[in-house]
């Protein structure tokens, strides 16, 4: 939630602030009237107004993420953003190909870093063990259209 209750002395009220579509959203609704603060129902109905435009901000930006999904997945490149080709240094000095996969999870409300190794599971079953965490991570399901194009965008190993 992005509603926030200011009390100091410049403002005296809800604050809410989203960010749509690459637009901060910033609005303030004032919990004085005249110099005096507002109590009970008064105060209880200028916090709805907050609380109801922020529910607006929170659909125009569910909306907009859903639409602009598919072009977040992939860089300018057509490589997939959030999977990674590289030559991991082992103890032992030896150079191990990976496919690492670091992203924001939808999931867990964090940010997770899994990696698959090219020697164990071959560059195909690496590949798609990543988009399958990938997917998972981000809320794509295996019967889109997005997951078998992500599964397209195996970047050139070796």
């Amino acid at each position: 939630m992005s509603v926030k209750l200011l009390d100091n002395k410049a403002f005296y009220g809800f604050r809410v602030r989203r960010t749509v579509a690459g637009k901060l959203y910033q609005e303030y609704f004032s919990l004085k009237n005249e110099g005096a603060r507002l109590e009970g129902k008064q105060k209880s109905e200028v916090e709805k107004q907050a609380m109801d435009r922020d529910a607006v901000l929170a659909a125009e930006q569910r909306r907009y993420l859903e639409e602009t999904k598919e072009d977040r997945c992939f860089k300018s490149d057509g490589t997939v953003r959030g999977i990674s080709y590289l030559l991991k240094t082992e103890k032992s000095g030896n150079l191990t190909p990976i496919f690492q996969v670091g992203v924001a999870s939808k999931v867990e409300k964090k940010t997770v870093c899994t990696s698959f190794s090219l020697n164990a599971h071959g560059s195909d079953d690496a590949w798609h063990k990543a988009v399958e965490a990938y997917s998972k991570h981000k809320s794509i399901h295996k019967n889109s259209k997005l997951y078998h194009r992500l599964l397209k965008a195996m970047p050139k190993v070796g």
